[in-house]
């Protein structure tokens, strides 16, 4: 097995007696595009928090063969794993090159770090064609369109050589076209990457997700492909509450289409 998967186990996280993330176990290959849902408090982005060591857990948290649990934040960066927020993180008063030069250059030494460049380096010249920015290179990232914003900062995990991306709502605010090119952008990655998208967003998980883990309470409620998840009595509870619901009311709040 390819040793660059995420497996988590018994993953906890308490903050003052409550538990936001409640023993949780999951395991995400690369090849998959894995999102995350549940209702709001679900225990979907502090999940990831500790994968990424924002926040302290306990369990087990591993990737790539090592344990993350309890190793500071930059170690674990080091180690492949990227994190991306709902607000895109790119220094907007530099240009897409120079953000893309930047974030290659935490991979660099000092020595190649002091030399000019003659030309744009290869991993980023690539990273560049993935996310479609290619025409954009000197221009001012803080001018980008919100949904280009979010390609950059992904961009700007990919020249680090991460290997496991996280991603926060990345297309929270996008225009309906802006989400679709997100979602092929994804795929692409996740064709020899683990990506694990949290996403409030039904459609967009229906057209995209190749699987869904359901939180609720901080626990795996539901697992598997999406039309698994989403005829699952108790994820169609905790969207609509108890009680039977007609195939409308569920395609309305899962995306689920009717014949």
């Amino acid at each position: 097995m390819n040793a660059d998967y995420l497996e988590l186990t018994d993953l906890t996280v308490s903050f003052d007696g409550f538990v936001a993330v409640d023993s949780v176990n999951l395991s995400v290959l690369p090849g998959d595009l894995r999102f995350l849902i549940g209702p709001n408090g679900a225990g979907k982005t502090t999940l990831i928090d500790a994968v990424s060591g924002l926040v302290k857990a306990t369990g087990s948290a591993r990737f790539g063969g090592h344990e993350l649990v309890g190793r500071k934040v930059h170690r674990i960066a080091r180690l492949g794993v990227g994190r991306t927020f709902q607000t895109a993180t790119v220094f907007e008063e530099l240009t897409v090159l120079q953000n893309l030069d930047i974030a290659a250059g935490r991979r660099r030494s000092a020595l190649t770090l002091m030399r000019r460049r003659s030309g744009v380096p290869d991993e980023v010249a690539a990273t560049l064609e993935t996310i479609g920015l290619s025409d954009l290179v000197d221009i001012p990232a803080g001018i980008l369109p919100h949904g280009q914003k979010q390609w950059l900062e992904i961009g700007m995990l990919l020249v680090q050589d991460a290997k496991l991306l996280m991603l926060d709502e990345p297309v929270a605010g996008m225009s309906a076209e802006e989400k679709a090119d997100t979602g092929r952008l994804l795929q692409r990655i996740a064709e020899d990457r683990t990506v694990v998208i949290v996403e409030h967003d039904m459609d967009f998980m229906r057209s995209f997700a190749k699987s869904v883990t359901v939180l609720h309470a901080g626990k795996v409620l539901s697992e598997g492909d999406v039309a698994t998840v989403q005829a699952d009595p108790r994820v169609q509870e905790v969207y609509l509450g108890p009680g039977h619901h007609s195939e409308d009311e569920v395609a309305a709040v899962l995306g689920t289409e009717v014949s």
